[in-house]
């Protein structure tokens, strides 16, 4: 029994060298069970990753009304609107980049609360952003605050008063008021005024409170802003020259209301032109990740990641002639004093004709306007001169 015990192994390894063809069978399975596993995992990795990356940061952007130049065809529902008919030639042309859809438009907003909450607040600075993937351009539009618009779902809550500042939609939105029952609370609401008064259509939006802005200008290490001339300097209260601000002192120069309320659009114009600058460096760009993970729940917005990330892969390929930044001309606008029942007295506002700003925003949004000036003089129209990010 000994001696036929001790063979057994021996015996056993000869097998093994040569495999039958059940063993065979058993091992092509298991190696079928093994990949079935890996593949399994692998897309589940992938649908995770996916869920995370294009999961909103905050809520969608409730429905918006065509855009008053579309004409829908009698009987047709609204999205099979369509625009005069054209003849269609095949020619090969570039498509979006970074993934991204052909054109963006995003509302951003400056809240003026003074604290690291959203729970009030004006829109202090507030700007429509086309974004375009395929050529690529950025144009920036600035909307004056003191506009006196209508406000829609607020005259429940004020007697039936519907006009007020368009500063004061955000307001009203905010969770504090909340005579607006929404989850995208102000933002929302101000993109909804913006497009009933004037035809806006915004795809998101991005909302950033005083103290956010003063820790995101620290995190990327300061600003770099330049004051080309004195005209600049005595509205921005600055020297003529390169400044480096910090958070704090940034935030002093978008608030400064010295000038008037378009010399400050201007002040916050050169900011934004030089966070752009800092944003897209070197050093920077490889951070907005990090950045974004940093400050994703202090600011309000209904991007998701993957959006995000095609606007940091988009702004490092925008030349900086390829940057606008774009106001209504002066001259539209009317400085008066309107009764206004909530404050039971006459306030400072601005008038302007709606018909006319509504063809600018409609040009804007086409990408027709503002035109780029090819003239290196001072002597332009107002409206074809946008200012350029340098």
């Amino acid at each position: 029994m000994v001696e036929e015990w001790r063979f057994k192994p021996a015996l056993l390894i000869h097998k093994n060298h040569s495999m039958t063809r059940i063993e065979k069978t058993i091992i092509t399975i298991l190696s079928i069970i093994a990949l079935a596993l890996v593949a399994s995992l692998g897309v589940y990795a992938y649908n995770t990753y996916r869920g995370v990356a294009t999961r909103p940061l905050g809520p969608r952007l409730p429905e918006q009304e065509l855009p008053p130049t579309w004409t829908p065809q009698p009987g047709l529902p609204p999205q099979a609107a369509t625009l005069a008919p054209t003849v269609a030639f095949p020619t090969k042309t570039p498509g979006p980049r970074c993934g991204g859809p052909a054109v963006m438009n995003v509302l951003v907003v400056g809240a003026d609360t003074r604290g690291d909450n959203y729970l009030y607040g004006l829109a202090d600075a507030i700007r429509l952003v086309r974004v375009d993937f395929i050529t690529p351009k950025v144009s920036v539009l600035e909307f004056p605050r003191d506009l006196w618009v209508e406000i829609p779902h607020i005259s429940d809550n004020l007697n039936g008063q519907e006009h007020e500042k368009l500063n004061q939609s955000f307001l009203y939105g905010q969770p504090g008021f909340k005579y607006w029952d929404d989850p995208t609370e102000g933002s929302g609401l101000l993109a909804l005024t913006l497009n009933k008064n004037f035809g806006v259509n915004v795809d998101h939006y991005i909302t950033v409170n005083m103290q956010t802005f003063v820790h995101i200008v620290n995190a990327v290490g300061g600003i770099d802003v330049k004051i080309p001339n004195e005209k600049v300097a005595r509205t921005a209260n600055l020297s003529v020259g390169t400044h480096h601000l910090d958070g704090g002192d940034a935030l002093k120069l978008v608030r400064n209301r010295q000038g008037g309320s378009f010399e400050r659009g201007d002040n916050q114009n050169l900011v934004l032109c030089a966070l752009r600058k800092k944003l897209t460096s070197p050093k920077i760009v490889t951070q907005i990740p990090a950045l974004i993970e940093t400050f994703q729940d202090n600011i309000r917005t209904d991007f998701t990641p993957e959006e995000l990330g095609q606007l940091a892969c988009l702004a490092t390929q925008i030349p900086p002639q390829n940057i606008a930044l774009a106001s209504f001309p002066a001259e539209l606008f009317q400085q008066t004093r309107i009764y206004d029942p909530v404050f039971e007295k006459k306030i400072a506002a601005l008038e302007a004709d709606f018909t006319i700003l509504s063809d600018f925003v409609s040009r804007f949004q086409a990408g027709t306007w503002p035109v780029p000036s090819l003239s290196t003089t001072s002597e332009t129209n107002t409206e074809d001169t946008p200012i350029s990010c340098e």
